[in-house]
């Protein structure tokens, strides 16, 4: 009897009905009554795991395992493995399911389970291939589920070949799978359309279900959604996938590995720019758990992407932090140290950055290639071709690519280093000979030799790739003209041989109509035809040409007072202010005297009221030497003045005030007679 009153076989009996009904909680409560009375009752042991594992309680029903192992033996060793498992601490999970004595079908299955957490793929796919040939009961359907996913993350991360092992695609989730295998293998738009079947599918198998609504099937599509806008953003349709990628954000989906991935796939999407926006995302990709659902390459593009965020938003001690931890974490892997490398640059720190990639080259010298590509080109931001030119030699694998030659030879060239050209020419040359003789890449190089020496005046060098080239293809008349072009300046004699080769001059000759080649729509430039004369043509004489017609010059205009008797004046074509006789304008007599007097006295009214000017002289006899009688004497032999065009503003106005000491001035006072009086008697 147990304590109580109630009998062992009462509590079995409730323990084995909570059981049915799934009330665990109540069945613990009996197991603990019964284990009161036995504490080393087997059966009741393996139940009391059991109900902690169906209640979650795994670090629980893992302590009641190691503290009672005697008694329970190997009984429980899937019950321990699983905890191990769930509590994620896959590598003792291993190492439990191994050191079982018999391989039942249910490790089988956590061991496949196991091996793909620790990204095994290979061992796990031949477990699931052996599952599913040898067993058969209602759990085959997520048995082949589990190894598409296999195939997917094989093309995915390793690369594999797509092969096909016949798993329908009767569900979404096969569907799915099968479109990441896809992706992996680089065929976007058959695995955009795989997932388009995958969600058509999805909806069509939740909708039979009355209990689920709309947000349930939005939320189970998410990660369909989210790979179609992976999908999208390969393929460069970015603002597509950005929407959708968001659209998913919005849901807030249970599963922190889709958010995490989500998240990433945004902050790629915005690079250096709404970098507020990408600083929110990463928050996203630090929730609890995100190690324990993603790959190990999927959580190492998260870190890079942290350090690339630091170094964007400026944050350089966040950005050294990181990048030096993510090199600790993988010391032969090139990018932790580029990310180091572009936030020294970023800080014109080029020696410091140029010094870090030579130490990573000499430590792994097999991921040196990438490394010495951008040591050449942190060379060339500092000027030193030579030492870029010395790097990009040293990488063996590119160092007789056609790309690399031809970098090499342009830096040489601008350096006016032609020998150092030529022997990279050479060297390149010497290695398809010796590998790939007479592929296209081969007489490429050959051709772009000859090519590069005649152009810097090397024929005598350029002889042995042009004769290789031509007998190659001895139709190649281009060749053989520049074969001869070389050989002329060294043996004449055998230029002469070869240019027997050359074809003959008829056999050059194409019927061409020239006329209507120049009439052609592409003729730049159309030769004038000459009009056509009416009547008869004149027959030229012996010996008489067509003469240019000459245009006849016209004579130059004479002003209108030019005297030939006269001399000209020799310094004509100075401003008056430079020519020796220009004495400069006289003051005073250039403004109109207006305004004298008192208030509404006239000039011409005070001359006429004064009787000492008009007592003495006869109205009919002019005084000598007044301005009346003198002015067309003297306008005869003084040369005319300027002339201003007559204007109406107050800008001519102002002119003719200026110009109040001409001679013709018409306009002046009585003050101003005397001295122009005296001005024109000298000039009598």
């Amino acid at each position: 009897m147990a304590s109580g009153g109630v009998s062992v076989a009462s509590l079995w009996t409730e323990v084995n009905r909570s059981g049915q009904n799934g009330d665990y909680t109540r069945a613990l409560k009996a197991l603990t009554k019964i284990l009161h009375e036995n504490r080393e009752d087997v059966t009741a042991l393996h139940c009391k795991i059991v109900c902690l594992i169906q209640n979650g309680s795994f670090k629980e029903a893992l302590n009641v395992m190691n503290t009672q192992t005697k008694v329970l033996g190997s009984e429980v060793v899937f019950e321990k493995a699983y905890c191990e498992y769930r509590l994620n601490r896959v590598e003792s999970a291993l190492k439990t399911i191994e050191s079982a004595t018999e391989q039942t079908d249910k490790l089988k299955e956590l061991y496949g389970q196991v091996l793909y957490r620790l990204e095994r793929y290979n061992e796990c796919k031949a477990v699931y291939t052996d599952l599913i040939r040898n067993s058969q009961d209602e759990y085959e359907e997520e048995r082949k589920t589990n190894l598409a996913a296999v195939l997917a993350a094989m093309s995915q991360w390793e690369k594999a070949s797509k092969e096909d092992l016949g798993l329908p695609e009767l569900t979404y989730e096969l569907c799915y799978n099968a479109a990441c295998a896809l992706i992996g293998q680089g065929q976007l738009t058959e695995a955009y359309n795989k997932l388009q079947k995958a969600e058509e599918l999805c909806r069509l198998s939740l909708a039979d279900d009355s209990d689920v609504t709309e947000e349930d099937i939005e939320s189970e599509l998410a990660i369909i959604h989210s790979q179609m806008a992976y999908v999208m953003q390969l393929q460069g349709r970015t603002d597509e996938a950005l929407q959708l990628y968001n659209q998913v954000i919005k849901l807030k989906p249970s599963d922190v590995g889709l958010l995490a991935v989500t998240a990433n796939n945004i902050i790629t999407i915005n690079k250096d720019q709404n970098v507020f926006d990408s600083k929110k995302k990463v928050k996203l990709t630090n929730a609890e758990g995100v190690e324990y659902k993603l790959a190990k390459k999927q959580l190492q593009a998260i870190d890079f992407n942290k350090a690339l965020l630091s170094m964007y938003t400026n944050q350089a001690d966040q950005c050294r932090k990181l990048s030096s931890s993510l090199q600790t974490q993988n010391p032969g892997h090139p990018r932790p140290v580029l990310i180091q490398v572009a936030q020294l640059c970023r800080e014109k720190q080029h020696s410091r950055a140029i010094e870090l990639l030579q130490q990573f080259s000499d430590q792994h010298p097999e991921s040196a290639s990438g490394i010495k590509l951008t040591m050449a080109q942190l060379y060339l931001i500092q000027g030193h071709v030579t030492k870029a030119c010395d790097v990009l030699r040293s990488i063996k694998e590119f160092k007789h690519k056609p790309g690399m030659v031809s970098a090499l030879v342009t830096m040489y060239s601008h350096e006016e280093d032609i020998d150092g050209a030529i022997e990279v020419f050479k060297q390149a040359i010497e290695h398809y000979h010796s590998e790939q003789p007479g592929s296209a890449a081969h007489l490429a190089l050959v051709r772009e030799a000859a090519n590069f020496k005649l152009k810097y005046g090397r024929k005598k060098e350029a002889i042995s790739d042009l004769e290789q080239l031509w007998k190659q293809n001895k139709k190649d008349v281009h060749t053989l003209a520049q074969l001869i072009s070389a050989y002329s300046l060294v043996d004449t004699d055998k230029a002469k041989s070869l240019s027997k080769h050359l074809p003959s001059a008829d056999t050059m000759s194409f019927n061409v109509d020239v006329d209507e080649l120049e009439n052609s729509h592409g003729a730049t430039y159309v030769r004038k035809k000459a009009a056509k004369v009416t009547g008869e043509i004149l027959p030229k004489e012996q010996g008489e040409g067509d003469v240019r017609k000459k245009r006849k010059k016209k004579k130059g205009k004479l002003p209108k007072n030019y005297d030939p008797k006269s001399t000209p004046d020799p310094e004509r074509w100075l401003p008056m202010r430079e020519r020796s006789y220009y004495r400069g304008k006289k003051k005073g007599k250039k403004k109109e005297q207006i305004g004298k007097g008192t208030q509404g006295a006239m000039a011409g009214a005070s001359a006429e009221l004064d009787a000492s000017k008009t007592a003495s002289s006869p109205p009919t006899s002019p005084r000598p030497g007044s301005a009346t009688g003198s002015s067309a004497t003297v306008g005869s032999n003084v040369a005319p003045p300027r002339q201003q065009k007559p204007a109406s503003s107050g800008r001519a106005e102002l002119h003719h005030l200026h110009q109040a000491s001409d001679p013709h001035a018409q306009f002046f006072s009585h003050r101003q007679s005397s001295s122009l009086l005296r001005q024109l008697l000298r000039l009598l």
